[in-house]
């Protein structure tokens, strides 16, 4: 929306650049960045838990073949997203 003041721009102190809060509405309250632990964390939790879910009182191996699929599927999200972080400023 226009108004007739200026707008309100945010320097960051590590890179020096400024950011417009309609571009990035975060920055407009001080906080634009990732979970470094959590998502990492959660992902090992929910994949482990899905093994965790082959113990249990079915029978058919379909639901094993998705908890295993799904539990690979996440553990293996993880590993690529740590190895990502950890290769990123070497190239």
């Amino acid at each position: 929306m226009a108004g007739t003041s200026l707008e309100k721009r945010k320097t960051t102190a590590v890179s020096g650049h400024t950011v417009s809060p309609a571009d990035e509405p975060s920055a407009d309250w001080g906080w634009h960045g990732t979970f470094r632990v959590g998502t990492p964390a959660a992902g090992i939790f929910v994949g482990l838990g899905m093994f965790a879910m082959l113990v249990g009182n079915h029978s058919g191996w379909t639901e094993n073949l998705w908890l295993i699929g799904t539990g690979l599927a996440l553990l293996a999200g993880v590993a690529w997203m740590l190895h990502k972080r950890r290769t990123s400023w070497r190239r």
